[in-house]
């Protein structure tokens, strides 16, 4: 019975609805961006992580080191401020920034609204960073095709248990950081065994996008989720 007012009804289903019926619109608007994304030949990208685990340093480590070689672009969510849009485009990528307010992920809605407005080639990857958080962006599909988690030593080796849904979520976990290794406690035999018994088909990759160790090897990583697309450009 509703405290409030008695009037019977349990206002905990309530919001069950509510959460479900925002989850199905959202799940009906990333199948229509992952049909986009196919149709104009765009390999997107879901960047999420925690506030501080090197997401935009990862992402300006990762366009510099491709050059003129991979058409990459940016949708940058924050809750305030053009900040990490500005150093992507510095890098020397295209960037759009999503504001969010008090809202603490991305939604497929937002990313949609920002489709029409990148001019990506065929074969491009569209780089997503989600608003720093460890909760709310594992439950928004995006119509990405690859998920990718960011954490670092300095957040401890107990967050894949701490947090499953969204190391569960990931494709990709990238440890990034690894420089601050030798400065901080940080078991990571402990840390891959409760990676592995949340999601023990992530693909681990270690980085610094401070020193550039591992990025090779990440970049090497979303090249072979890329999918193949055929020749030409598909506007």
């Amino acid at each position: 019975m509703c405290d409030s007012c008695g009037c019977g009804r349990p206002p905990v289903a309530r919001t069950i609805d509510v959460n479900e019926r925002l989850l199905a619109a959202n799940a009906a608007a990333a199948e229509h961006n992952r049909a986009h994304f196919a149709r104009r030949g765009l390999f997107a990208i879901n960047l999420m992580g925690a506030p501080g685990a090197g997401k935009t340093a990862l992402l300006e480590a990762t366009i510099m080191a491709t050059g003129r070689t991979q058409d990459i672009a940016v949708i940058e969510g924050d809750q305030a401020t053009e900040r990490d849009s500005a150093r992507v485009r510095a890098a020397g990528a295209a960037a759009l920034q999503v504001e969010t307010g008090l809202g603490c992920h991305l939604d497929a809605d937002q990313i949609h609204r920002m489709l029409n407005r990148m001019q990506l080639k065929q074969g491009g990857w569209l780089f997503i960073e989600n608003v720093g958080n460890l909760v709310c962006p594992a439950l928004f599909d995006l119509g990405e095709r690859l998920r990718v988690l960011v954490t670092t030593p300095t957040e401890g080796v107990d967050k894949p248990i701490k947090y499953p849904p969204m190391f569960r979520a990931a494709d990709l976990v990238v440890l990034n950081k690894v420089d601050l290794l030798k400065y901080v406690p940080f078991s990571f035999a402990e840390w891959i065994e409760y990676l592995g018994a949340v999601n023990p088909r992530a693909q681990i990759i270690r980085t610094s996008a401070l020193t550039g160790e591992g990025i090779d090897t990440w970049l090497a990583a979303v090249a072979k989720h890329a999918p193949a697309f055929p020749a030409g450009d598909s506007r």
